[in-house]
C-alpha cells in the first residue's frame, strides 16, 4: 500500500528562480544535503525520488531489477509485514 502525505506549499521566488520549500517532504524520503534527486514529470505531476547510488549488476540481471523489486515489495507490503510479525 502506498503511503500518501498531503502537503501544501507556496511557490516562492529564490533568486531569479521559482522554488518550493519542502523540507518535511525531503525528510520523509531521508534526503540529505548532497543527495541527488530524480525528477519525473507525468501528466502534469512532479514526482521526486531520492536517486540510489549506481551499482554494478551481475551478468544476467536487467537494469530495471530494483524498480521491479521495489514495486513488488510495495505491493506485498502488508503481507510481508504480517510474515515478519509471526
Amino acid at each position: 500500500m502506498k503511503m500518501v502525505r498531503d502537503m501544501e506549499r507556496n511557490v516562492i521566488k529564490m533568486g531569479n528562480s521559482l522554488g518550493v520549500n519542502m523540507t518535511d517532504a525531503l525528510k520523509e524520503i531521508n534526503a540529505e544535503k548532497g543527495d541527488t534527486l530524480s525528477i519525473e514529470i507525468v501528466d502534469k505531476e512532479i514526482r521526486l525520488r531520492k536517486k540510489q547510488p549506481k551499482v554494478d549488476l551481475p551478468e544476467g540481471i536487467s537494469e530495471d531489477f530494483f524498480k521491479v523489486l521495489e514495486d513488488t515489495v510495495e505491493y506485498y507490503d502488508k503481507t510481508l509485514k504480517g510474515l515478519k510479525d509471526r
